[in-house]
């Protein structure tokens, strides 16, 4: 009786991180609503943290299942798709736009972040790498944008379009037909490695220099890399 409780207790707790990372997005989705960014971006990070963990707690107690999967792409498109989505309208509700549809316009990210997800269950290909940009990365890139150009009161006169145009530039990364490398290490020599190793030490100059700003130029490097190194293999 005691193991079968045991076994009922571990089979829960993937799911209930899970859950912890559903929740942190829609706290960051009020904080979004709210136009307090940097506690809408605080709580995607948190979610990002409980979706790094639950697949990894999931096969380390075997207990994954069918449930778990599709519970986990739910979590991660109101984390990483609603979530940013709802930081991008905010911001563009800042702006005098004599269009009122504009900013609702950013919500189109949140359609191709589901649509990202569910190409990448069925997708086969993705065991080592992504194909298209992950729906976290797109995330954290767009909260950390936001929150840096408010922060320094970055604006110039059709910032409002660039952002758009930005966001649509993003829902196509999403979904596009572009490898792009996992931070995942069979070895650790350099040896195969050179581009994980690269972008890692790169990313420590673009932190202390521009910030939090810095996550959203680590992201766009990051695409910038797979793309660059797709083509020259």
């Amino acid at each position: 009786m005691f193991n079968g409780q045991c076994s009922m207790i571990k089979k829960h707790i993937p799911n209930t991180i899970t859950c912890c990372n559903l929740i942190s997005g829609c706290i960051a989705t009020y904080w979004a609503f709210m136009g307090v960014t940097y506690l809408a971006l605080l709580f995607i990070v948190i979610g990002a943290v409980f979706d790094f963990f639950d697949g990894m707690v999931a096969r380390l107690l075997h207990v994954s299942s069918p449930i778990g999967k599709e519970l986990d792409s739910l979590a991660d498109d109101i984390t990483f798709g609603f979530a940013p989505s709802a930081i991008v309208f905010s911001y563009l509700c800042t702006f005098h736009i004599h269009i009122p549809i504009v900013p609702f316009l950013a919500f189109v990210m949140a359609a191709f972040s589901a649509l990202r997800l569910a190409k990448f269950n069925l997708d086969e290909r993705q065991a080592l790498g992504f194909i298209g940009l992950p729906t976290p990365a797109n995330a954290l890139f767009w909260g950390s944008l936001i929150v840096g150009l408010q922060e320094k009161a970055i604006c110039f006169e059709g910032m409002e379009w660039c952002i758009l145009v930005g966001t649509f530039i993003s829902c196509w990364l999403l979904i596009a037909e572009i490898p792009m490398f996992a931070l995942k290490f069979k070895t650790w020599g350099w040896k195969g490695n050179e581009i994980k190793y690269i972008f890692i030490l790169s990313c420590i100059p673009l932190l202390l220099l521009l910030g939090v700003t810095g996550l959203a130029a680590i992201i766009a490097w990051y695409v910038i890399l797979s793309i660059a190194t797709h083509k020259t293999t």
